[in-house]
């Protein structure tokens, strides 16, 4: 029996079909995870935590403008007291739903030598990425007292065997594939062949794959997937192609994506007929200081406008947010 494999890239006849009342939606996805300086090699130990209560910021934000967030809570998040008093009322009362993201190198079992190609869990052995995420899914459990549905690798680091070890812990939708991006130069996955709508990845009704959404955009944007690639080596080139309008890559992302590039983003993902837009983040930017993205407190302020400016396009192009439930339930089978 052939084992399924998120990696494959999909038939035709694998893509989700939804029915005619449940339109075209987004959703906000939410790598909720510990802090480390992302220019230095990862590690066991040393990162931090301090960002958690912070959560709940953002949580009342999302519930003013009627989103329900779905963070995808990795293992050290998860052991913190401090995640439940922050995100437990909400996710309780079904204001924010809850997954799972592995990030191996601070997930136990600690059984591997922690560097780059580990990090992506997929590149275990089967055995081991099953028990962290047998631990990891039983830590989240545990601390919401709700089994999670949905999945995501940390960076995006799905394998060969990640779909049947999903599809035995009873998950609904896997969402690790980044399309359009390429991880393979450091051991990681490659995407840049893998559709931006989702698809079953064994049956339908069984595993879902939801990627994150990222389109091209510009006068060759049809050519994206054959161009961008070959560019990659040229950044000067491809920075030169947005500003001619000709050719962008857009991420559906508030980190290094502006709010007029997300928007011009959401147009072509809804003009070509996209049933579900993923937009995705990392927790730590939600405090000043710990990522790139967000340096101080203007640049948090900038993040919440960002936020602000995007809600408020989506609910005048009429995209409704959706929770995981609501797009299970909108499948066609």
């Amino acid at each position: 029996m052939v084992q399924p494999n998120i990696l494959d890239v999909p038939g035709a006849k694998q893509h989700v079909r939804f029915a005619a009342g449940f339109g075209q939606r987004f959703i906000v996805t939410v790598d909720t995870e510990e802090e480390f300086d992302w220019t230095q090699p990862l590690g066991r130990t040393g990162h931090g935590l301090s960002h958690v209560p912070w959560l709940a910021r953002f949580q009342k934000f999302c519930e003013g403008m009627g989103v329900a967030p779905v963070y995808l809570i990795d293992y050290p998040i998860a052991a913190d007291p401090a995640v439940v008093e922050a995100l437990g009322e909400a996710v309780a009362a079904g204001r924010a739903e809850i997954g799972v993201q592995l990030h191996p190198w601070v997930n136990p079992p600690h059984d591997e030598e922690v560097n780059v190609f580990n990090s992506f869990a997929g590149n275990l052995s089967p055995e081991l990425e099953a028990a962290k995420f047998n631990t990891l899914r039983d830590a989240v459990e545990g601390a919401f007292g709700k089994a999670p549905l949905i999945y995501r690798a940390g960076r995006y680091g799905i394998g060969a065997a990640s779909a049947g070890m999903l599809s035995r812990a009873g998950f609904a939708i896997d969402t690790s594939v980044r399309s359009r991006f390429d991880y393979s130069s450091t051991g990681g996955p490659n995407f840049r062949e893998h559709p931006v709508a989702p698809w079953w990845v064994d049956k339908p009704g069984g595993l879902m794959e939801l990627p994150l959404t990222t389109v091209f955009w510009g006068m060759l944007r049809q050519q994206g997937p054959v161009l961008y690639p070959a560019l990659w080596r040229a950044p000067k080139l491809r920075g030169l192609l947005a500003r001619m309008a000709l050719l962008e890559r857009i991420p559906l992302t508030p980190e290094g994506v502006s709010i007029e590039e997300a928007i011009k983003g959401i147009d072509i993902a809804i003009d070509d007929g996209l049933p579900i837009l993923v937009f995705s983040f990392h927790s730590p930017s939600l405090r000043p200081g710990l990522t790139p993205y967000v340096r101080d407190a203007d640049g948090l302020d900038q993040l919440y406008d960002w936020w602000r400016a995007v809600f408020a396009y989506l609910k005048q192009r009429q995209i409704r947010p959706a929770s995981v439930a609501d797009i299970m339930a909108g499948v066609d089978l």
